[in-house]
């Protein structure tokens, strides 16, 4: 498939935004190289010049001397690009840097945190949800969501079985919900289908706007750890359950999230060890990763990646702290939304970086936003960062980019 792109020509100092180029499921690639074989759009922005329209009706100055970028015009969020840019803009480095943290909520009820690290989000757990009634959640993320400059990406893990944060409450669900294999067994897709749509509403009705769900690995064998997690049948069945999945969620208005990039296998619990993985890349090309691409092709808004080590793709570091990982996801499977890391908090993280935050390498690696306890440590280290040149800040703008246009594809952004 033949990729358009937008050229984004910006003026202002360190506002730089594009995409790389990407390569889909059918190895159809598109760079700087080949974009002079497709459509363009050009959009510039400035703070002082008076915008003319350029050839394709979009408002943008003259642009001789502009720094030229490209950004994929058919990315899930495209539509949304020009609303991100403009906001991108209004932001200080502290905001920035804020926005790319999706951190455990607090146990404590002082929220001023959001306002004075100007988070991104909040996932929230098990314990935010227990003995706690619809009015309760509602008026406690309602209030988060006020006290919020931009507004909060609220996540959750609702996959149905052994994860159920929301549900295992019954003041806020009547019944937990069934993992995916009871509820395939019981009614096939279509109860997929349905089961996702109630989870959503659950969700939506609370005011979380982000599922971290579904779970989109294939595991080798009934015995591995992420098993009862899984769909548990073939790559292609579990394909078809992602996309079922996604396409629910999305109907009801919030967003979704594959997980674990690249594919979790039979590997061993990364949050108590290290997993290193290493089946050939091929393994992941005919298996892991179709599910993945099901997901992308449904226009998932969110992948999560996990901290296992897979040699294939880069046995120097965890696929949450590698660049090579990111490079497969963005250019390989073409996927244009958010990134996300699992937690990096856990012992296979601490482990692999002797106990020093991992932010930086995870920035640093081309993840957009990073689930991380210790989110003070981890936003003064990445602000340090990008003071002392460790981090570009057109990178860090790349990631706030994505997570705006996130925002504004799921309504919190108006």
């Amino acid at each position: 498939m033949k990729k358009k792109l937008i050229l984004i020509n910006v003026m202002l100092v360190s506002l730089l935004i594009g995409g790389c180029g990407s390569k889909n499921a059918n190895n159809t690639q598109t760079n700087t190289q080949t974009s002079t074989q497709n459509e363009t759009q050009t959009i510039t922005q400035t703070k002082d010049e008076t915008p003319v329209p350029d050839n394709d009706g979009v408002e943008g100055p003259s642009n001789n001397g502009d720094e030229e970028l490209i950004v994929d015009d058919d990315g899930i969020f495209s539509d949304y690009y020009r609303d991100a840019l403009e906001k991108l803009r209004t932001m200080t480095l502290e905001e920035k840097v804020g926005q790319i943290f999706l951190t455990r909520c607090p146990i404590e009820t002082d929220i001023t945190s959001i306002q004075q690290y100007h988070l991104g989000g909040y996932v929230l757990f098990k314990r935010d949800f227990e003995g706690k009634t619809t009015e309760d959640v509602i008026n406690t993320i309602t209030s988060y969501q006020e006290i919020s400059k931009i507004p909060l990406i609220i996540a959750t893990d609702e996959e149905g079985g052994s994860v159920v944060r929301v549900s295992s409450n019954s003041n806020l669900s009547k019944t937990k919900f069934n993992s995916p294999q009871t509820i395939y067994q019981s009614g096939g897709f279509k109860a997929i289908y349905n089961d996702s749509i109630n989870k959503a509403n659950l969700l939506k009705t609370l005011g979380i706007n982000l599922n971290l769900a579904p779970v989109s690995d294939i595991a080798s064998s009934s015995e591995d750890y992420i098993f009862d997690r899984t769909f548990g049948l073939s790559a292609e069945e579990t394909g078809e359950f992602v996309q079922n999945v996604v396409k629910a969620t999305k109907e009801v208005g919030i967003g979704s999230c594959l997980k674990h990039f690249p594919g979790y296998g039979g590997n061993v619990d990364t949050h108590t060890g290290m997993a290193v993985d290493s089946r050939p890349y091929s393994s992941f090309e005919t298996s892991d990763f179709l599910p993945f691409i099901a997901g992308i092709e449904t226009g998932v808004e969110t992948i999560l990646v996990s901290h296992n080590i897979v040699e294939a793709i880069d046995s120097s570091y965890p696929a949450s702290l590698s660049p090579e990982v990111n490079k497969v996801l963005r250019e390989r499977l073409g996927f244009t939304g958010v990134i996300i890391t699992d937690d990096l908090e856990m012992d296979a993280i601490k482990q692999y970086t002797n106990g020093q935050n991992p932010a930086v390498s995870a920035l640093n690696a081309g993840n957009s936003m990073l689930i991380i306890t210790d989110f003070e440590e981890g936003y003064q280290a990445v602000l340090e960062a990008i003071k002392n040149g460790e981090i570009s800040e057109e990178l860090l703008d790349k990631a706030v980019f994505r997570i705006l246009a996130l925002k504004y594809s799921l309504g919190l952004i108006q």
